[in-house]
């Protein structure tokens, strides 16, 4: 457990690096707008099947910010309902692939044997194959929708942290701790789940923020693809997909959801950079002084 007064030095570490706070202002943020997309979008029902063609492909102004689409909808409620879209497809990508692929990297690290390379050498197959084409063929595969696109990166994901939990469970088994908790009577299954998970979260965690900005990369790469989420759903890729045909003319239809990626793979990466130095350190100065 990592008492308050660490959290108070962790916190202040993470201040020190102006890029860290800035990319988490803009999780923040774009978190913020993900939850509150139905109170603070200016027009809500425009994220829906609305259509106002008289309104059509009008450039930014006071009454459309970032102007409209084809259809005539509002394109900064439709950017803040597609911020709630990638928010939760990341969030679900990442629980399912930490879900599946934490158990097997501590199954095939601490007890080894035939089982653990049979695990990872089916991790080496999957990490061998580029996440996005895995994606691909595992969408073709299915009916193109949202929950599919989830279930396709999913099935991608999973191999990065069985085998960044491998390699962490390879360092810590042979730790001070772990050595005690078998001194003490402790079975494999309490010595695993219970001594030598908890301090691989740190990586987890670490790990999970820098993949959000690229699970919605490739979400919105699968969507724009008409692979991923379909019209007249508001998801970014969908967004620019249809917005390209009108460019350069109405810029405004594809750069504003391609600013939106944009600012939500800067932020986690941020983000992600930050925690990754903080931990470090902390990760550093608790095996000096164990």
């Amino acid at each position: 457990m990592v008492r308050a007064d660490e959290w108070r030095k962790m916190w202040f570490r993470f201040r020190q690096s102006t890029l860290s706070v800035i990319g988490l202002a803009i999780v923040v943020l774009i978190v913020g707008a993900a939850i509150l997309a139905p109170y603070i979008a200016p027009h809500p029902r425009h994220a829906g099947s609305f259509v106002n063609f008289e309104a059509s492909l009008k450039p930014p102004s006071r009454t459309h910010i970032m102007g409209t689409d084809d259809a005539g909808r509002d394109i900064l409620s439709r950017v803040f309902f597609g911020a709630r879209i990638s928010m939760t497809l990341g969030v679900a990508v990442l629980l399912l692939s930490v879900l599946i692929g934490v158990p097997l990297g501590l199954v095939a690290g601490y007890w080894g044997g035939r089982l653990g390379g049979v695990i990872m050498r089916i991790t080496d197959v999957f990490l061998a194959v580029p996440p996005i084409a895995l994606a691909l063929a595992v969408t073709v595969a299915l009916r193109p929708n949202l929950t599919n696109a989830m279930l396709a990166i999913s099935f991608a994901w999973w191999p990065w942290y069985t085998r960044l939990v491998y390699g962490q469970v390879l360092s810590l088994r042979e730790e001070q701790f772990v050595e005690a908790s078998r001194g003490l009577g402790a079975g494999p299954m309490r010595t695993a789940f219970h001594e030598i998970l908890p301090n691989v979260w740190s990586p987890i965690l670490i790990k999970a923020t820098l993949d959000m900005g690229f699970v919605i990369l490739t979400a919105s790469g699968l969507s724009f693809l008409g692979l991923g989420a379909q019209p007249p759903t508001p998801e970014w890729g969908t967004m620019i997909a249809e917005g390209r045909s009108y460019l350069p003319g109405h810029w405004w239809t594809a750069t504003f959801p391609g600013l939106a990626i944009f600012a939500a793979v800067l932020g986690f990466n941020l983000l992600g950079d930050g925690l990754r130095d903080v931990f470090d350190v902390h990760i550093e100065q608790w095996r000096a002084g164990s």
